[in-house]
């Protein structure tokens, strides 16, 4: 099972590289995997092309030409929690996923809580009156990715000078 604390999570970003890296956000689905990906300063989030679902060979294979394609050093994917905070069929599903691509790529995973990335990137793409699902799982893992980079600064900030 893969699953990180917030100490956690903070140092699996630290141990990929100091401040030069890209980070891939992963939003799991049945049908979809949404992908966004970071600049090498970890300051914005941009989705990229959604990756339809084949088969746990296939998916596997696509996200490894995506890591290399990308020099994505941290890979952070969606917890599917209710509202809640209770887990259901999904969180199970994508921590399994989590694992997988972590056995299979050798990257430090963090597992991140995606409450609400959905709606939010359903109310974006309203306003801006594109709506299409593959594009809407990808906003929302730009979104989480956006959340995990935003904290990331802020925690960074907190830190004493030379810490």
């Amino acid at each position: 099972m893969v699953s990180f604390t917030r100490v956690a999570a903070s140092a699996a970003h630290a141990a990929a590289s100091p401040k030069a890296m890209r980070i891939l956000a992963l939003d799991y689905g049945r049908r979809h995997i949404g992908v966004a990906i970071s600049d090498e300063l970890g300051v914005t989030a941009r989705p990229l092309a959604a990756l339809e679902r084949k088969n746990r060979r296939e998916d596997l294979r696509r996200l490894r030409e995506v890591v290399k394609k990308n020099q994505a050093a941290l890979i952070i994917v969606g917890l599917p929690l209710h509202l809640s905070g209770q887990r259901g069929e999904m969180a199970g599903e994508a921590e399994r996923f989590a694992a997988r691509i972590q056995k299979e790529l050798g990257l430090p995973m963090v597992m991140r809580d995606e409450r609400l990335t959905s709606w939010e990137a359903e109310e974006m793409a309203k306003a801006s009156k594109s709506a299409e699902s593959a594009d809407l799982d990808s906003l929302a893992a730009a979104i989480l990715l956006r959340e995990y980079l935003d904290e990331e600064r802020a925690r960074e900030s907190d830190r004493p000078v030379g810490t």
